[in-house]
């Protein structure tokens, strides 16, 4: 098999590189410094199999034109480049509505028309791209995390204010997580032409509940942390101030709390699996934390 693996620099780029280069496959790695998809087509595409996508702007706050130009323009690029390839996306369950609960979301609940951020609008635009064309395969993940994430857990981590850590909505909202383990063996599996095309919900066997998910990696990072919830509709309002005082300041960095983050975090995010598990083959194991100290 010979693939080639956008943001082969980065987080699910890497994995999936080195995953794929152990299976004995012929891998070409694409990161910014060797190839800026936003400024078009790569000039000498090596003939592939398939190309994973997985190079994209991961951010949530900033301005909505370079966001757009990495996952809008940048995925038509890769596009343009390997015209004949399988093409295997990884895009985000971020484009699922965001105003509303996600409760075992199927795939053609996605895209919307609305979203909180222009990550969840670009992303959405880029399977919009994707839509009608063969041989092609779209995944979905929710809150990637494993050894090298770069946001989940330091953005955790990054909240917690002496031994308090605040979260929006309460305990018990049920999340569906994706381990990086997992999406690279989904990446890996939708390689193969024989596996069918069209997208899929991409996450660990079973949901958890958001309590007991931060209390396992609070533990295994060893960190004496208080957890308190604020009601959601409490925490959108605030977050709703907090933006708009960061736009009036022109501050380059997000605030400290976003309507994003609420959203993800106080709603219900499930996500359906069943294609996954009956199309592709996979079988997700549990969400673990295990190791998350050396992460």
């Amino acid at each position: 098999m010979r693939i080639a693996v956008t943001g082969a620099t980065g987080f699910v780029g890497g994995a999936v590189a080195r995953a794929a280069a152990a299976h004995g496959w012929t891998v070409h790695g694409y990161g910014r410094a060797r190839w800026d998809i936003t400024k078009g087509p790569l000039a000498d595409p090596p003939p592939v199999d398939a190309v994973v996508h997985a190079a994209a702007a991961v951010i949530d706050w900033g301005p909505a034109a370079p966001i757009r130009r990495a996952n809008v323009d940048g995925t038509r690029n890769a596009l343009a480049s390997f015209p004949g390839a399988r093409f295997v996306h990884v895009s985000t369950a971020s484009v699922y509505d965001p105003f509303v609960p996600t409760v075992n979301a199927p795939e053609p609940a996605a895209p919307v028309a609305r979203y909180l951020t222009e990550y969840g609008a670009s992303k959405a635009a880029a399977e919009r791209l994707l839509a009608g064309r063969p041989d092609t395969v779209v995944l979905r993940p929710h809150a990637v995390y494993g050894p090298g994430d770069p946001t989940l857990l330091p953005r955790l981590l990054g909240a917690i204010r002496g031994r308090t850590l605040v979260l929006p909505g309460d305990a018990r909202t049920r999340h569906t997580l994706t381990a990086v383990g997992t999406l690279v063996d989904a990446v890996l599996r939708a390689c193969d032409r024989a596996a069918p095309a069209g997208v899929y919900n991409i996450g660990d066997a079973e949901p958890v509940v958001l309590g007991d998910a931060v209390s396992a990696v609070l533990a295994e990072r060893g960190l004496d942390v208080e957890i308190r919830y604020v009601p959601v509709r409490a925490a959108w309002a605030l977050a709703a101030v907090t933006e708009y005082a960061a736009r009036l300041a022109r501050r380059p960095g997000p605030p400290r709390l976003t309507r994003y983050a609420v959203s993800h975090l106080g709603y219900e995010r499930t996500l359906d699996l069943t294609a996954a598990r009956t199309r592709l083959g996979l079988d997700p194991g549990p969400t673990s934390f295990e190791g998350a100290a050396e992460w």
